[in-house]
């Protein structure tokens, strides 16, 4: 099997796996805004309490996100694909919509997103392709009663089930 068809495969493996979609953002040294979609995001310790999101290295945010000090993760409610849209749309002003605002630590947020977690920058590592960039979180902010954006075979859905199994 040649390397193209072996990426192939992986990447159409992956689209099978659902993750949830996230907006993460950060404001510069400058006071400009950055943010992107990912649906790359995990939670990675609890003590101390740690989330990673993944950002390709060719993404016009990247510096912006390796050299910053704090950023926040807005996993997006089911209703909000056209922002998970906007913020993976390259060469457009992803804030222009006012649906981000300044939030937690005067970070840009998303007032109706799910959660918010403020972080600080814990440590960047890389990823191949992506920068794996791990954030100590710091605030926690949810909003009870919204389900969760989730990305599955390269498109937004939302959560199937009426009631979510709970594991006990």
């Amino acid at each position: 099997m040649s390397v193209a068809a072996e990426e192939l495969d992986f990447t159409r493996a992956m689209a099978r796996v659902p993750g949830p979609v996230v907006v993460t953002t950060t404001v510069d040294g400058s006071g400009r805004r950055w943010g992107f979609t990912a649906s790359s995001f995990v939670s990675l310790s609890l003590d101390p309490p740690l989330v990673t999101v993944n950002l390709d290295k060719k993404a016009s945010t990247h510096a912006a996100f390796t050299v910053s000090d704090h950023f926040m993760v807005n996993v997006l409610a089911h209703h909000q694909s056209e922002i998970a849209r906007r913020f993976a749309t390259s060469g457009v002003d992803r804030f222009a919509a006012g649906d981000t605002v300044p939030l937690e630590r005067g970070l840009p947020g998303i007032p109706e997103a799910v959660v918010r977690l403020v972080c600080r920058m814990h440590d960047i590592v890389d990823g191949g392709d992506h920068s794996m960039l791990i954030g100590r979180v710091l605030n926690c902010a949810t909003s009870a009663g919204r389900e969760a954006l989730v990305y599955v075979d390269r498109g937004f859905v939302r959560p199937a089930a009426p009631e979510v199994a709970r594991a006990r």
